[in-house]
């Protein structure tokens, strides 16, 4: 006979959604979540007391949706995370995530689990305070193409910053290749930002990407806030989301962040597995630290759909308690001639990101820049 400890837990619950594609059995596989998510045990075998009456989840509502289709909100004790990104992780969808036919669309957190995390340390109003933007969206471009010197690079990020672009990121391809080495990268790269800041009298930062091996992350990013950078370019798909709230979190860093969806794809491309974009993009970037939130907009080369998009944008400001609202960065396969649609969809809290569209614009790119610029304040 297992034991049956009393666990004095606080009795607070975090709930999650999740989408069950099944045309029977709905109940059955809701009920095999709770378990799975939390002590991974028979049910008949679940010792009686506070491990089956609060750690193992509980079905809160099951509903039908659409034909085939119910979504389960269930409900989780705050301790079973340990209060930890990683485990709560694992908890909202760890096991259950190999399973077909399963997919998590959102989640609420109670004060005494959102308590536990910074979230973004600039957010959409801090973020504008940092660069001096608070009329406009905010412009982004990444420097390309892979296989530039660091000095070339470097070129293209002060034309870039002189023509009026508020943030030049690293392209997510950058990493410390020989061509163009990290710190190498870095240090030519926000020098010549900054130089472009003295001659045009604006602030634009430049973010380099941190993804490496785990034990150069905090190495990087300090090197980076050393040598200048305004803020970090991380992939958490790389990295790992905890890797990215540690980078957030560390006050001798203090820039803000940017989060980049490599190798995140599979984890949402689907409609009935994985996460949704509102809870990826947006939920659990902010929670892991982001302050902006890179994703592919519809109509470009990926195959977000627009009622996707919009769902990013969403969970990017739902409140969230303390967690700061965050800036939804759209890009990917975009132009200038799509700007004035991009607007009209998202509004002023949005960071237009531009990359390969602003070099096809014509042959000067600081000209491009400027008409980029001219676009949105318009």
């Amino acid at each position: 006979m297992l034991p049956n400890p009393t666990l004095n837990l606080s009795g607070d619950r975090f709930t999650v959604h999740y989408r069950i594609a099944a045309a029977e059995g709905a109940r059955q596989i809701a009920e095999a979540i709770c378990l799975e998510q939390t002590v991974e045990f028979p049910a008949d075998l679940v010792p009686p007391g506070d491990i089956r009456q609060q750690i193992v989840g509980r079905i809160e509502s099951l509903e039908p949706v659409a034909p085939g289709v119910s979504e389960a909100v269930i409900s989780y004790a705050v301790e079973t995370t340990g209060f930890e990104l990683t485990q709560f992780l694992n908890v909202l969808f760890g096991n259950t995530s190999i399973k077909p036919g399963i997919r998590v669309e959102r989640f609420t957190l109670p004060d005494s689990l959102l308590g536990r995390f910074k979230g973004p340390r600039f957010g959409v109003q801090g973020l504008r305070d940092y660069l001096g933007v608070f009329d406009r969206p905010l412009l982004c471009t990444a420097l390309k193409p892979l296989g530039l010197s660091a000095a070339d690079l470097a070129e293209l990020a002060y034309r870039l910053a002189l023509g009026g672009i508020d943030i030049i990121k690293d392209d997510h391809g950058l990493a410390d290749q020989a061509f163009a080495p990290f710190a190498e990268r870095v240090k030519r790269c926000a020098e010549a930002v900054e130089r472009a800041n003295r001659e045009s009298g604006r602030r634009a930062i430049y973010m380099p990407h941190v993804a490496g091996p785990v034990d150069t992350a905090v190495e990087r990013a300090r090197l980076a806030r050393q040598s200048g950078a305004g803020g970090l370019l991380v992939s958490p798909g790389l990295v790992g989301f905890d890797t990215m709230r540690r980078l957030a979190d560390d006050d001798a860093i203090g820039l803000p962040v940017m989060s980049h969806p490599a190798l995140l794809g599979s984890f949402v491309t689907s409609p009935v597995n994985g996460i949704s974009h509102y809870a990826l993009f947006g939920q659990i970037a902010r929670l892991a630290g982001a302050d902006a939130t890179v994703y592919p907009n519809w109509g470009g080369r990926f195959s977000f759909s627009q009622e996707e998009c919009r769902s990013i944008a969403e969970g990017a400001a739902v409140d969230m308690g303390h967690i700061r609202p965050i800036f939804p960065t759209p890009g990917g396969g975009m132009s200038l001639s799509r700007v004035p649609e991009m607007l009209r969809f998202y509004g002023r809290d949005v960071i237009l990101l531009i990359g390969g569209g602003l070099f096809q614009a014509g042959p000067d790119l600081v000209a491009n820049c400027r008409s980029f610029l001219a676009g949105v304040s318009a």
